[in-house]
């Protein structure tokens, strides 16, 4: 069965306002454009675009849920630095606010729901700049021994307490965050450009240092990023095609006004160092490339004309460019540039003839 959906964006503060529109052929709302969500969870559910139901509505009355979540995602500006839970720490999370009579909409809320959110992005545009896990320490080391941020080199055998140290605004915190936005403001490199940035967004904050300790990659036109439970990570800008676990649990670290929970984000932490944080694609055949990571569950379809996909298992399907006609079940359909389906996980393989850009969410 192919079911039409659609969404409007969300509005976040740090969203492009044209990145969305331009990528999909749509009208601009004039406002910041930073997420539109192709999935059920109920946070910003699609609609079924035959009955106007919410897709959440519509799976219930069929009892076939939806595991994950795809999203494009259109950074204007830097987003908050954050970690999320496994499943084990999601369900005792949930389970420990709820018992705390914590409502979820709270600020000081952590865990909206019982699920781990780790999450894929792959590159739309030209360039979409991220954080994503920690730098090798030696690497590091010699980057602060070179700025001559001395101190903070010294502290890096105890990451988890650097860490600690910044986000809590230890003694010398506030004078380490200023000497750093100085250094920015005229220094050379990719380390100091990514300081300024921030520190254009964010004065003042920890998150500023913070960034110093990460991998700052940057992504090109189909390559792609994976961060599992406990990666740290800071999508800086540039747009993307993003699919995660079904869940809305953010614990973050800096960068951001809201609440920082200090003990549940070194809880959930992991301080290894990640040498290459990029996920390799697959091609699956000359018209098909699959992002895979390993754990997860799901997987992302990169289709560029015909195609085959197995069926028996949910799938979402957005197109970016061109056009196709697709297949499934009885039923076939054509999809254009800005469209997007909902595929049950009947029986039988997805089919897909044309030519462009179409992304298919799944299971694996």
């Amino acid at each position: 069965m192919l079911v039409r959906i659609a969404n409007s964006p969300r509005p976040y503060a740090w969203g492009s306002h044209t990145a969305i529109a331009d990528l999909l052929g749509t009208a601009p709302s004039g406002g910041p454009e930073a997420e539109l969500w192709f999935g059920s969870h109920p946070g910003s559910p699609a609609r079924v675009l035959d009955d106007g139901r919410g897709l959440d509505e519509w799976l219930a009355a069929s009892g076939e849920p939806l595991p994950f979540l795809l999203k494009i995602l259109a950074a204007g500006g830097p987003l908050s630095l954050q970690v999320h839970p496994n499943a084990e720490q999601a369900a005792a999370g949930f389970e420990r606010e709820n018992a705390a009579g914590i409502p979820l909409d709270a600020p000081h809320r952590n865990y909206k729901d019982p699920f781990a959110k780790p999450e894929i992005v792959v590159a739309l545009g030209d360039r979409f700049e991220a954080l994503c896990g920690f730098r090798p320490v030696e690497q590091t080391r010699e980057l602060l021994t070179g700025l001559g941020l001395t101190g903070l080199a010294g502290r890096l055998d105890d990451l988890p307490g650097t860490v600690e140290w910044l986000v809590t605004r230890g003694d010398g915190v506030d004078d380490l965050i200023a000497e750093v936005t100085a250094l920015a403001a005229s220094g050379d490199g990719i380390a100091l450009e990514t300081a300024r940035t921030l520190a254009e967004a964010y004065p003042g904050d920890p998150g500023i240092v913070v960034s110093l300790l990460l991998n700052r990659v940057t992504l090109r036109r189909g390559e792609a990023l994976y961060m599992p439970a406990g990666n740290i990570h800071a999508y800086l800008s540039g747009i993307g095609m993003e699919l995660m676990a079904s869940s809305d649990n953010i614990v973050r670290c800096g960068l951001t006004p809201k609440h920082v929970d200090v003990p549940e984000l070194l809880a959930l932490t992991d301080f290894t160092e990640l040498a290459e944080p990029r996920l390799g694609a697959i091609e699956v055949r000359a018209s098909v490339t699959a992002y895979r990571p390993d754990g997860p569950g799901f997987e992302l379809l990169h289709v560029t004309g015909d195609a085959a996909i197995g069926g028996g298992r949910p799938m979402v399907v957005v197109c970016t460019a061109g056009g196709f006609e697709v297949a499934h079940g009885g039923d076939a359909l054509r999809i254009e540039r800005g469209e997007s389906l909902y595929v049950a996980p009947d029986a039988g393989p997805l089919t897909i003839a044309g030519a462009g850009d179409l992304f298919v969410a799944t299971t694996c």
